[in-house]
């Protein structure tokens, strides 16, 4: 009886071996190149047990083959592409971007999965083709004021911290900036009103953020959230964002203002009943989509997600750099006080655009931590990569690594040192379109990217107008990315907030 129960477990073993290992000669019959697949885990180990932050994996993973243009990988058991080439990135995210539409992140059409991040392509289009009149060149200048109304409350608020000490984790109390800009920005919710809820978005910041196993299920069965209609997040997200709108809808009395912010859009589509999508061509069926409750929560989800969360990463990376090289800090605050002499201490639209150098600043500490990575893509038919005998078949995943590319030597020679000079005019103007990915490219990059760049700009003039920073021993270790993160972060960066003496 024992021996029968050992031949049972082997059996049942190598069934299972089996399994988690029937795709893993997928590249090889095809002689794509690629890391040996782990069995269950693929190419994600690191990553799916949380030891490595899946930006990191993926940039590893890009440097380990140096020589080709496309990497065979595999998420869990599943067969994807890793692009290096840029050309063939290129194609796939702009030229044949029709063949490419679909993140592949979509789930549940109830509750917040129909938003515009994880919605798929004909939900997208309709989306999108809406929402971008919020961020023309009109509507961020007049949401300036907003800005920097919360950008002095900041100031005043980094104040009083530092009264008590001057070493700061930096990410949490930038939060408190850019959750207030993107409440009064895109809601009209004055921070007054948000205080006491902090604690709730940092834990809705955790849930948001952080993978669970049901990621690696959907990896393992591609589309098997969306078949089953199964949502990702608890149900407390969904209601903490129906909450918000029915509060906001409750307080303009279900009507647009003259605000003209994401809400008053969202009230004039409402009246609408539904939103229609721009025909591509005569052939093509014309989109059609109600605005229902869940619509509109999902979109108030995925701007607060957004808004509030990849700049604050952004800006504590700045500042980390700007702790490590004073002397390009010293640059920054020098045009920050140039510029405010010149507009009498207003930041205003124009002001803010005058602050090249502090762009340049930005645009390299987003090449060194690209804050959302990789871009991914779904096939949305069978597709042959340019220049090669390979056919990426209908439904598989594309991943472009943009940590990998942005640190690669042949388009950013000494990679690993911080020069924002790679981002002066005459050095920007010949690279490359895909050579740096921060916000995306193509039809489907970051729809709040003009938003992120003038909310962020305002904040680091408002602090380096009052403080500057410098090294903790902390700091000086280097950063420790979290491993537990959907998005690049870091956990460990403390600095010496020290107020000017002006």
């Amino acid at each position: 009886m024992a021996y029968m129960y050992v031949v049972l477990a082997a059996a049942a073993c190598y069934l299972l071996y089996h399994y988690v290992t029937r795709t893993f000669g997928y590249w090889k019959k095809r002689r794509v190149n690629g890391p040996p697949p782990v069995p269950l885990f693929g190419s994600l180990q690191a990553s799916v047990l949380r030891k490595q932050n899946t930006a990191v994996v993926f940039r590893d993973i890009y440097k380990q083959f140096p020589n080709d243009k496309i990497v065979g990988m595999y998420r869990m058991t599943t067969p994807c592409l890793l692009v290096r080439d840029l050309d063939i990135a290129k194609t796939i995210l702009i030229k044949d971007f029709d063949c490419f539409s679909d993140r592949g992140v979509s789930f549940s059409e109830r509750g917040l999965g129909n938003n515009l991040f994880h919605a798929d392509t004909h939900i997208w289009r309709v989306l999108r083709n809406r929402f971008t009149p919020i961020f023309t060149s009109t509507k961020l200048k007049n949401m300036v004021y907003l800005m920097e109304q919360s950008g002095d409350r900041f100031v005043e608020f980094l104040r009083q911290q530092c009264a008590q000490r001057q070493e700061q984790e930096l990410h949490a109390l930038i939060q408190r900036y850019t959750v207030a800009t993107i409440s009064a920005c895109a809601f009209g919710l004055d921070f007054d009103t948000i205080t006491d809820k902090i604690h709730v978005l940092q834990k809705l910041d955790n849930i948001i953020f952080s993978p669970s196993f049901i990621d690696e299920v959907d990896m393992m069965y591609p589309g098997i959230l969306k078949k089953l209609n199964l949502d990702i997040f608890p149900k407390e997200i969904s209601d903490f964002f129906d909450s918000l709108v029915t509060t906001v809808v409750t307080q303009r009395n279900g009507k647009p203002t003259n605000r003209k912010d994401f809400m008053d859009l969202i009230l004039e589509l409402r009246q609408q009943g539904e939103i229609h999508g721009s025909k591509r061509s005569e052939d093509e069926q014309e989109r059609k989509l109600d605005l229902t409750d869940d619509i509109i929560a999902a979109q108030a989800f995925v701007f607060y997600a957004g808004g509030y969360e990849t700049s604050a990463s952004t800006m504590s990376f700045m500042l980390y750099e700007m702790a490590r090289n004073p002397d390009l800090q010293d640059r920054v605050i020098q045009e920050v006080d140039d510029v405010m002499r010149k507009y009498d201490g207003k930041l205003t639209f124009e002001a803010l655009n005058e602050l090249k150098y502090m762009e340049q600043v930005f645009d390299e500490t987003l090449r060194l931590y690209p804050i959302v990575d990789p871009l991914q893509r779904r096939a949305q038919k069978d597709y042959q990569i340019p220049g090669t005998d390979v056919t990426v078949e209908a439904g598989q995943m594309v991943f472009v690594t943009a940590a990998g590319i942005h640190r690669d030597e042949r388009y950013y020679p000494d990679p690993e040192r911080f020069d924002p000079e790679r981002f002066s005019p005459e050095n920007s103007s010949n690279r490359h379109p895909c050579a740096y990915l921060p916000f995306g490219v193509g039809p489907r990059n970051c729809i709040g990217m003009r938003f992120s760049k003038i909310q962020s700009r305002m904040c680091m003039a408002k602090f380096f107008s009052s403080f500057r920073v410098s090294a903790t021993r902390e700091t000086l270790r280097g950063l420790r990315f979290v491993p537990r993160r959907f998005i690049l972060g870091s956990d460990n960066i403390k600095l010496n907030i020290i107020p000017r003496k002006l």
